[in-house]
């Protein structure tokens, strides 16, 4: 038998240390770029390594914990980000760096997948709240990495901080191995048949597009947001990197907020809200000449990004519960995919219509995942009625 408490404080760090692992590529770009001599087609070729590891990651967590489980997977990925964070900021080969980048991403898939699927597994009421809760220890890692290179580097090089770094992930290993898990769910066979015949759910499809796009748009302002900044308001590239630091302090504080309110209000409610809050923050960068009323509009945004992947993975959770790995890797490959394709789509436009059309992107789509938002509820209310 498994003590909830300390499996779902087992979900938090692989959180925790997949907000570390998304943030600190970006954090160390800029040394490797020297160390290296990387040039600006040969670092974006470098940088789309993470997200094509993270997609590979997603895809193979499902089936693998619904067969054997979470321990070893999570212990085997939170080893492998040790690996490759040391390996990032020791190596002296260019095609080793390559290899690092691509298990950052791999690792860091697996652990943002897999903390949710156990989370969902672990709670047998109030999904999406304890997915809020989860989502919270993101943002931690997201923004204390950043913060603590910040701070360390007046005392200690970046190779040494990145080492302490995989201390803690080696201690968390341990942790992982010490504790009880949940009881493989499909402790006969891959779940291979049955996970064909989910991509044949519309309910799962539909809940998935609802992320495609959720995924997206997320992509949208944190990859855009500091040249949007910066062409349309002027602003020096520092705030515009303050500005959309603080987005991210939006969405951690407004799922701490959330982790409690989706005890009390309907989960679709809220995503409805959730929505409108992007909406509105939208409607302020397109009619704001002023950085500090941009500023807030992120906030709002960020805020506004809080509700999407908690919801929506709880609903995904409760009703595919015998196959929740599975169903959320298609889940998370589907919203990577509009993460990638959005984002791409926006390179095209920006290029013949300007920076400025992002929010006017961003509406489209929310105006896109409030359909979608009607028809899922429908689906999920017959699902649980039936």
């Amino acid at each position: 038998m498994y003590q909830r408490t300390k499996v779902f404080a087992a979900a938090c760090i692989a959180m925790l240390l997949f907000g570390i692992l998304f943030l600190t590529l970006g954090s160390v770009l800029p040394l490797l770029t020297i160390k290296f001599q990387i040039s600006g087609a040969n670092k974006g070729a470098l940088v789309s390594l993470l997200p094509i590891g993270l997609l590979a990651g997603s895809l193979i967590f499902g089936p693998i914990v619904d067969r054997y489980g979470y321990k070893l997977i999570l212990a085997a990925s939170v080893l492998l980000s040790a690996i490759a964070l040391v390996g990032l900021i020791s190596t002296g080969s260019f095609m080793i760096l390559r290899v690092c980048i691509f298990l950052t991403g791999l690792a860091g898939g697996i652990l943002n997948g897999g903390a949710n699927a156990l989370v969902s597994d672990i709670s047998t009421e109030d999904k999406g709240a304890n997915l809020s809760l989860l989502g919270v220890f993101f943002g931690i890692g997201a923004l204390g990495t950043p913060l603590l290179l910040g701070l360390l580097s007046k005392y200690y090089d970046y190779p040494n901080i990145i080492s302490g770094v995989a201390l803690f992930m080696l201690l968390a290993v341990i942790y992982i191995f010490l504790i009880p898990f949940p009881a493989p769910k499909q402790a006969q066979k891959f779940p291979l048949r049955s996970g064909i015949k989910l991509l044949k759910e519309p309910t799962l499809l539909l809940t998935s597009f609802f992320l495609f796009f959720e995924s997206g748009i997320e992509g949208l302002i944190n990859n855009w947001t500091t040249t949007f900044l910066q062409e349309t308001l002027h602003t020096s590239p520092g705030k515009a990197l303050y500005a959309l630091s603080f987005s991210v302090v939006g969405l951690t504080i407004a799922r701490l907020l959330l982790s409690s309110l989706l005890k009390k209000i309907s989960s679709s409610l809220v995503l409805f809200c959730c929505l409108l809050s992007i909406a509105l923050g939208c409607c302020i960068l397109i009619i704001t000449s002023s950085y500090s009323m941009a500023f807030t509009a992120l906030i709002i945004v960020g805020a506004g990004f809080a509700a999407g992947f908690p919801v929506i993975l709880g609903y995904i959770g409760q009703l595919y519960a015998n196959l929740s790995g599975t169903a959320f890797s298609i889940a998370l490959i589907i919203a990577l995919t509009g993460n990638t394709l959005l984002n791409y789509l926006f390179g095209i436009i920006a290029g013949k219509y300007g920076i400025s059309s992002l929010p006017l992107l961003v509406l489209a789509c929310i105006t896109c995942m409030l359909f979608l938002l009607i028809s899922i509820k429908q689906h999920v209310e017959n699902k649980l009625t039936n």
